[in-house]
């Protein structure tokens, strides 16, 4: 699959660093394995949709033997005209309940170059997930960063409602938290950059302090991001009403992205909508025309 991950990009210029083994996910994966038990770091990339046919040598072959394979996810969240077959809405689920790994999903294209050499920084076995489609289009900084693991990105600051964007769904959590502030109601915003593990202490900060959670993600709601919140909120003891935006449990039909997620209820005003009786309880500020 070298043209839809783009590897033929890197092909010319690394041609001794380039495996292609065909459409054999199993095989790649434990491939990878092998070349990670001679001190490489491979990096292993695979469609989102198609990574889940090698979970067992994800879990046997990588994961418990701790092996510094980086997983890239390419096509991970709704692939649309490729139809049920190619979405990617299931990694979340079939990763990260696996012990071991760490799991990432950037929010554009200049974060993913910074998970990319955070990744090959891990001692064990890592997994980037990102869409098909165009970039964001942000500036891009002269030389990626090392990404703390595990920490989350505050992005704006709020009392009534934290909303958490993962990957690039961040610029939906963004619209809905203009949205409350227009109707005068205080959201965080927050970029989690990591599935696993999750930031336990900015998940205890907000849910100490707001009356809700959001949570956007562009996969499955069954097992995935939002659940992995849910999960967090029970392990640090904190009862809070979360409202999960994603996909439900059946098979995604072929589509336009932006039609497929109004169908399905994946939007801002969706979330807007479902968060409304939460904040019944809240004081909205008073908003002074300048």
């Amino acid at each position: 699959m070298p043209n839809g991950t783009a590897l033929d990009l890197f092909r010319p210029h690394h041609p001794k660093r380039y495996f292609d083994v065909g459409i054999a996910e199993e095989h790649a994966v434990i491939f990878a394995a092998g070349l990670a038990t001679q001190g490489y770091k491979p990096v292993c990339a695979i469609y989102s949709t198609f990574l889940q046919r090698a979970f067992d040598p994800i879990v046997h072959d990588v994961c418990l033997q701790k092996l510094p394979v980086v997983f890239c996810m390419d096509r991970a969240g709704l692939s649309g005209d490729d139809g049920p077959t190619h979405h990617g809405l299931f990694d979340i689920g079939y990763l990260r309940d696996i012990p071991e790994i760490v799991v990432m999903a950037p929010k554009d294209e200049d974060e993913l170059a910074d998970m990319m050499l955070t990744a090959l920084q891990i001692p064990g076995p890592s997994a980037i997930r990102y869409p098909r489609g165009i970039v964001a289009g942000v500036a891009r900084k002269p030389r990626p960063e090392l990404l703390p693991i595990g920490k989350a990105e505050v992005l704006a600051k709020g009392s009534d409602v934290a909303i958490f964007g993962l990957g690039p769904m961040i610029t939906m959590a963004q619209e809905l938290a203009l949205r409350l502030e227009d109707e005068g109601y205080s959201a965080a915003v927050i970029n989690p950059r990591f599935v696993k593990p999750l930031d336990l202490d900015v998940v205890e900060h907000f849910a100490r302090r707001v009356a809700a959670f959001v949570t956007f993600e562009d996969h499955v709601k069954s097992g995935g991001f939002g659940s992995a919140m849910l999960e967090a909120l029970g392990q640090i003891g904190i009862s809070l009403p979360v409202v999960r935006i994603g996909w439900p449990d059946q098979f995604i039909e072929h589509g336009k992205v932006d039609q497929l997620r109004t169908r399905y209820g994946l939007t801002a005003e969706a979330a807007y909508t479902q968060l409304l009786p939460h904040l019944a309880s809240i004081r909205r500020r008073t908003r002074v025309a300048i």
